[in-house]
């Protein structure tokens, strides 16, 4: 008897967007840039910057320290500029890998559109960030990506990214105390959050390993085991959810592919601004320190507040000035270098918006088409 042929995956299948598909987001999300809500956006801009660049120094008792931004480098905040440019190159060279390896049909241009265009939804609307998310799954859907497949992308676009976070945060945590990289070690600001980091690495990553259909293999189980058992059946659905997502992410780390690099560009060039406004103004800490005071300091993004205004500011300082860094250095610094990756970009982020929405009707009427996604 002849050996049956050898199971080949199918290839994703083009077909035309399903009309009831079209239709529920076809327009876009309601994130639209009207007339009132720029200049509302314009007016919380400039009070927050007030606040946090004029307000801040003077409440900390720093205001004299202040003035040294009147004697920063130009050379070294044009430099820092330039680096804040390479952290939006490295996101969105990731995220267009990421996201075209799932269906999504997007050259560098419109994902540096979409990318700044959810940066500036994340920034103006007051949603927790909600606001970028739903642009993002928007034009990505309208990019032919099914709804599946912007869920496992999205997950892995996150796991690679919070990855190089964590990781950063053990090697040199762990580095500072044991004196691999030179500079202060406090154990509270070292061994513990590397510790922490490291388990929530592991136990994070061991959810790849569950497997994506473990809601119908409890199938039995939740109808023996009655309340328990459909209990057990719910609980599981959070992680088999997150499992094809970090399989996938974990694929493009043994491919070895250049998502790993946009990753840590991403990342790399955020810390290599944030030296640059250092020396613009002064001396910069120890690499050691500069790298993890800095991952500590983006805790602040997890404070419940409007776009993560403030926080990561008072994350950053705080974080520095416990490792025995100038505080008024820190100051300018830290401000300087949030003026340049989180204020500049806004403004580009809301004309990337306006051109996403000419993009998006574009594939429109080139009938852009969906992929079926299956896993």
């Amino acid at each position: 008897m002849q050996a049956p042929p050898p199971h080949v995956p199918p290839a994703p299948v083009e077909r035309p967007n399903p009309p009831h598909e079209a239709d529920d987001d076809a327009g876009g999300p309601s994130l639209d840039f009207t007339p009132r809500k720029i200049a509302v956006a314009i007016a919380f801009v400039l009070l927050a910057v007030v606040s946090l660049y004029f307000l801040l120094p003077r409440l900390a008792g720093l205001e004299e320290t202040w003035h040294r931004i009147e004697d920063g480098s130009p050379g070294w905040l044009a430099l820092a500029l330039v680096f804040a440019v390479g952290m939006f190159l490295g996101y969105a060279i990731l995220f267009q890998i990421v996201y075209v390896a799932g269906g999504a049909q997007l050259t560098l241009r419109e994902s540096f559109q979409v990318t700044l265009a959810g940066l500036a939804a994340t920034r103006l609307f007051s949603t927790g960030g909600a606001g970028g998310i739903v642009l993002t799954a928007w034009a990505l859907r309208r990019a032919g990506m099914s709804r599946r497949a912007v869920a496992d992308r999205t997950i892995a676009f996150l796991v690679l990214t919070y990855l190089v976070y964590t990781l950063s945060i053990v090697i040199f945590g762990y580095g500072l105390r044991l004196g691999i990289f030179p500079g202060e070690n406090p154990f509270g600001l070292t061994v513990v959050p590397a510790t922490i980091a490291l388990a929530a690495t592991v136990i994070g990553l061991s959810i790849g390993f569950v497997p994506t259909d473990i809601q119908r293999r409890l199938d039995s189980f939740a109808e023996r085991g009655g309340r328990i058992g459909r209990l057990a059946q719910r609980l599981a659905s959070a992680p088999a959810s997150a499992s094809a997502g970090i399989r996938i992410a974990l694929g493009h780390i043994r491919a070895h592919d250049p998502a790993i690099l946009g990753a840590i560009g991403f990342w790399g060039f955020q810390i290599a601004c944030l030296w640059a406004c250092f020396r613009a103004f002064g001396d910069a800490p120890p690499f050691g320190v500069l790298v993890l005071a800095f991952f500590l300091g983006q805790l602040g993004n997890l404070l419940p507040l409007p776009g993560g205004i403030g926080g990561v500011d008072g994350g950053l300082i705080g974080a520095y000035a416990a490792f025995g860094v100038d505080a008024g250095l820190a100051v300018v610094a830290v401000l300087v270098y949030r003026g340049f990756t989180f204020w500049l970009p806004t403004v580009p982020g809301i004309l990337a918006y306006i051109g996403l929405r000419k993009t998006v009707e574009r594939w429109r009427i080139e009938g852009r088409p969906a992929l079926s996604y299956t896993k």
